[in-house]
């Protein structure tokens, strides 16, 4: 994987280098946790913020190794508190989301341009997922996004959340979802999830100490 290529497209005009990590089954959880404390530890992103960007996270670092083909993905973050926004970049050079769409009979004949744009509806799925993963990455763009990419084969979608287009693009091998954030803005992280997840329980149980919080009391 050509990690120059990804630093210059979406990192470029970056005043340091993002935080980068090759992850796999055995330290997927490490890395997911590694980045996340790493943005806790900014006081000003907000608490809702970070709850839902960690349930998001994990799916995606998760779909690279469920639907990919391959052993390992790599992330990059960089923060921006001047700007208050976060970049994240899950990359892999697999089968690509077209192939493994294609799977699923349901999806056996639909275009690389069509297979991306499914990919980010509710219930899309290979068939070795629930399908909610990007559809919540997609929810959270909606509520506090700048810009989501998704690059896969010879085409990339790229979406504020409110609009998107699917146009040919170089090929990368394997996929590539970009994302950023704002991290000012106040919401509710499982009524964006249509409580069908509890990301503010998950996130509390993992990251924040109850010995703290009894302090404030």
């Amino acid at each position: 994987m050509n990690i120059d290529t990804l630093l210059n497209r979406y990192f470029g005009d970056a005043s340091s280098l993002p935080t980068i990590e090759v992850f796999d089954n055995d330290n997927i959880y490490d890395v997911y946790v590694d980045i996340v404390k790493t943005l806790k530890n900014s006081p000003d992103i907000e608490l809702g913020v970070l709850q839902l960007l960690s349930y998001c996270f994990y799916e995606i670092l998760d779909n690279v190794l469920t639907h990919s083909g391959k052993k390992t993905g790599t992330v990059l973050m960089y923060y921006e508190p001047e700007r208050s926004s976060i970049k994240i970049l899950v990359a892999d050079d697999g089968m690509g989301i077209w192939q493994s769409l294609s799977a699923n009979v349901a999806y056996k004949d639909v275009t690389e341009a069509e297979a991306i744009r499914l990919c980010l509806k509710d219930r899309v799925t290979d068939g070795k997922g629930m399908g909610f993963g990007l559809y919540s990455t997609i929810c959270l763009i909606k509520n506090v996004g700048i810009v989501m990419e998704i690059h896969s084969g010879q085409h990339l979608l790229r979406t504020d959340g409110e609009t998107e287009q699917v146009n040919e693009a170089p090929l990368w091998q394997g996929t590539i979802i970009y994302f950023e954030l704002h991290t000012d803005r106040e919401i509710d992280p499982n009524s964006i999830l249509e409580n069908r997840a509890d990301a503010e329980s998950e996130f509390n149980e993992t990251f924040i100490d109850t010995s703290d919080l009894d302090e404030l009391w």
